[in-house]
This record gives C-alpha cells, sequence and structure tokens, in this order.
C-alpha cells in the first residue's frame, strides 16, 4: 500500500504522515485549514532535523521523506488514489461519522478506511460505511515518530484479511502492532484513564499535590511520566472525552470523570496546548511549574 491519505494535520496527523513518508509512502496529508497543513510540515521538517542531528536519518533521506508528502484542503483530490486513508481528527464522534461518510463515498471501493480514534467504536464509525469490513482501526501513540506501539483494534465486521494486511504494514513501519477488540477505550486507555481520574481526584479531595502525586507514580511505580503530566501532554479536553465514552459506553459510574478535570476544561486550561492545565507550559521553558491554582497544594 504506496498511496496513503491522512485525515488530519494535527499532532497526531503530522506524526503519522511522517512515519509512512519516512518509510516510503506517497502521503496526502489532508486538513480544512491551509496554515494547519504548513505548521504541519514545519514541524515534520523539524522533527527530522532533530533525527539527523542524532544520527538516525541522512540528510537524503529527510529530503525524500518531505518529496513523499502532498498537503490537501479538499478530501475529494486527496483520496483518489488512496490504498489506506487514516483519519486523525479531533476526538469527536459526530465529526469522525461525518469524515467516515465523505472517505466512503469518495475513496476506492478497495481502499482500506483507518481511525486513529483512542477510544470511539470501530463498529459505529464502520456502521455509516458501506464497506465495514474494510474499516479498522489503527491507535498510534503519542510522539507518533518515537512510540512503536500500535492498538490494531478490529471492529465487529472488520475482516482477517483486513486486520493481516494493516498488522503487517503497521511492522513495515517500525512498530509493533497489537491486535485487540472493539470495547470502549480499547486497552490503552481502558487502563490509563482510570487511573489519570484517580490522580485527580486524589488531588482534588487533597490528598496530595501536584508534584507529589506523580513524584510517587514516577519513583515508586517507574512511570517516566506521572499521570498529571501526562493527562497535560495528552490534553486534558482528550482525558475528558475518552472518560465519557467509557462511562457511557460500560454504564459503569467508577469512570465518571472527577469534577475537578470537568472544571478545568470548561475553564479551558487543557494543559501543554493552552498553555496551562496542572502544570505552567511556557515557550523557553523546560522545567515543570505547578500552575498557580495549585501550589498551595504542594
Amino acid at each position: 500500500m504506496k498511496h496513503v491519505t491522512v485525515i488530519g494535520a494535527g499532532t497526531m496527523g503530522n506524526g503519522i504522515a511522517h512515519v509512512f513518508a519516512m518509510n516510503g509512502h506517497k502521503v496526502n496529508l489532508v486538513d480544512v485549514s491551509q496554515d494547519a497543513l504548513d505548521t504541519a510540515i514545519a514541524t515534520i521538517s523539524k522533527n527530522l532535523d532533530r533525527m539527523v542531528a542524532k544520527g538516525f536519518l541522512t540528510e537524503d533521506g529527510k529530503t525524500a521523506t518531505l518529496s513523499n508528502l502532498s498537503t490537501f484542503t479538499e478530501l475529494n483530490a486527496a483520496v483518489k488514489e488512496a490504498e489506506i486513508v487514516v483519519e486523525a481528527a479531533t476526538e469527536n464522534v459526530d465529526l469522525k461519522l461525518k469524515i467516515f461518510r465523505q472517505m466512503d463515498e469518495l475513496a476506492p471501493s478497495k481502499a482500506i478506511l483507518a481511525t486513529n480514534t483512542s477510544s470511539i467504536s470501530i463498529t459505529k464509525i464502520a456502521a455509516v460505511t458501506n464497506r465495514p469490513s474494510q474499516v479498522i482501526g489503527m491507535h498510534f501513540m503519542n510522539p507518533v515518530p518515537v512510540m512503536k506501539l500500535v492498538e490494531v483494534i478490529r471492529g465487529y465486521a472488520t475482516s482477517n484479511e483486513v486486520t493481516q494486511k494493516v498488522m503487517e504494514m503497521s511492522r513495515a513501519l517500525g512498530k509493533i502492532p497489537v491486535e485487540v477488540n472493539d470495547y470502549p477505550g480499547f486497552v490503552a486507555n481502558r487502563i490509563l484513564m482510570p487511573m489519570v481520574n484517580e490522580a485527580i481526584y486524589t488531588l482534588y479531595e487533597g490528598v496530595a499535590g501536584v508534584e507529589e502525586i506523580d513524584t510517587v507514580m514516577k519513583l515508586g511505580m517507574a512511570h517516566p511520566m506521572g499521570p498529571l503530566q501526562l493527562a497535560d501532554f495528552i490534553g486534558l479536553d482528550v482525558c475528558l472525552a475518552i472518560l465519557r465514552v467509557l462511562q457511557d459506553g460500560f454504564g459503569n459510574p467508577k469512570y465518571a470523570p472527577c469534577p475537578l478535570l470537568v472544571n478545568m476544561v470548561t475553564a479551558g486550561r487543557l494543559g501543554v496546548k493552552s498553555g496551562e492545565g496542572f502544570y505552567f507550559y511556557q515557550p523557553g521553558i523546560k522545567e515543570l511549574v505547578v500552575a498557580e491554582n495549585f501550589k498551595q497544594l504542594n
């Protein structure tokens, strides 16, 4: 599958496009915003420079990768030759269903339609298409060029042939695919998000401060990043959306998001992407600084 279309030029989309292009695929990157596309190409170029500097890639490799990338603001032209389309839009079910209806209508009949969703039902997404056997989940981890795991999620109707193709393609990208079945949160977020939510509850209930909670998990459980910092990195709005998928999907109150998380998202405190979450983020400052609202707890 040499012709790949990636829909969405955000953090995940540009990372997915980067990995496919670096491995010799012709990639059409699609977004409604030309500014977002320009930013994505600049980000990919900067990440490739970092790989060159570390000796993981040659200058010729960088040039070849960038030459494999084309950008589009219209879906029709971007998918007409696609053998696989990977959707990496915002984690919003209505938006994803709309995009999949369009993909199904415009992409070649044999094309595989994949989604990078981190929690939304593959079966539900596939049901709005006329090719449910060709719809599958490819949940890459962030940052995509670095992280090895790809959750390959089979919907209720996903065929064995499509699953095998996606598993093989993931390995060819240098990733380690893990096949899982289609239930809320799959494996990664079904386990991760309750932990993140419990860390937020621990802060909310005054058990410990931001730094203390993250330090316990880093030093005591050998996590490379504490759960509150990780939540900021993922995006608090994304964490909230996934917890609501889990709560709705299982009907179990144990997945109910902490009120503190709900309030922070409502207030626009989304983590790294907004400049403030549990920590404060400012360009040029690498050390972690606890956000003002939580300093009295540390």
